[in-house]
């Protein structure tokens, strides 16, 4: 399946945004002694996966090819015993318009930081989408925001490349 999204650090939180649905998110990113590890072993909610995330083009993270296992619950507790980058973020989904917000507050060492993700059906949607006003910079192809590099980091660790878009930390 390729994946097309776009992904916007966030400006502010919308309004509302503690009522809209969420779930608890925790993806370990295997093996952890990669600097940019692509398996991503992922708790989500009460669903447990494990995925493999590659651009489609060098350093094009806007198209990815994702390869996807749905796991049980067992198979998942033995895979969460490998050695692996661990992040925590709790994703809500928020009505803008006529797509769903994916914004992932993240938490544990990395509160502060809002990522806002989109998905499209096609790239002609995707190419004339303008972002909503929570938004305040495209970062999809900033590879130190990618799930594989954030993983057993700092908020500290990405502040000088945050504050370069002018990034503020936010909490809900």
């Amino acid at each position: 399946m390729i994946e097309l999204e776009k992904t916007y650090l966030a400006k502010k939180l919308p309004k509302g945004l503690a009522k809209c649905d969420s779930k608890q998110i925790v993806d370990i990113y295997l093996p952890a002694n990669r600097i940019h590890p692509v398996l991503r072993l992922r708790q989500n909610g009460a669903k447990y996966e494990l995925t493999k995330k590659t651009p489609v083009a060098n350093n094009d993270a806007s198209r990815q090819r994702e390869q996807t296992i749905v796991l049980d619950g067992a198979e998942f507790q033995q895979l969460n015993q490998l050695t692996g980058k661990r992040v925590s973020k709790i994703r809500y989904f928020y009505k803008s318009g006529k797509f769903t917000a994916e914004i992932d507050v993240f938490q544990e060492d990395l509160k502060g930081l809002v990522l806002v993700d989109f998905e499209f059906s096609s790239s002609a949607e995707k190419e004339a989408f303008v972002p909503p006003d929570f938004c305040l910079a495209d970062v999809t192809a900033e590879t130190f925001v990618a799930g594989g590099m954030i993983c057993g980091k700092k908020y500290s660790d990405l502040a000088v490349a945050l504050n370069k878009f002018g990034y503020k930390k936010l909490f809900l």
